[in-house]
């Protein structure tokens, strides 16, 4: 099965982390790269830009609204992601826990619907 790890954090409290706590942050993020590659997990993966980057569509009744920001008001925004193939959730969970947080975010995992052909 297919499942997406997605990365929140707060915008805020990252910005303001020291260069070496930011390094140390992403080289536990590199650490699961390469242990899920090497064990055939790992299927992609990305840092996102900070939200003030985003960009919003929304289609209300065929009325298209294209808006800067991020669609939701939010204490933690998305990050990153990572996409896994896994026989079971207790894999990626366990990658989940291997990722330095410290207090600036959280993981959330979510099966993919299977493609029907």
């Amino acid at each position: 099965m297919e499942y997406v790890m997605l990365i929140y954090n707060a915008e805020e409290r990252w910005n303001a982390l020291s260069e070496a706590e930011e390094a140390r942050i992403m080289a536990g993020h590199m650490a699961v790269i390469e242990k899920s590659q090497a064990d055939g997990t790992f299927r992609a993966g990305n840092r996102l830009m900070d939200v003030a980057a985003a960009t919003t569509v929304r289609n209300h009744d065929g009325k298209i609204t294209v808006t800067d920001g991020p669609f939701a008001e939010t204490k933690e925004q998305l990050g990153g992601y990572y996409v896994f193939e896994a026989d079971d959730l207790d894999t990626v969970t366990g990658y989940a826990a291997l990722l330095p947080h410290g207090d600036v975010g959280c993981v959330e995992i979510r099966p993919v619907f299977p493609d029907p052909q």
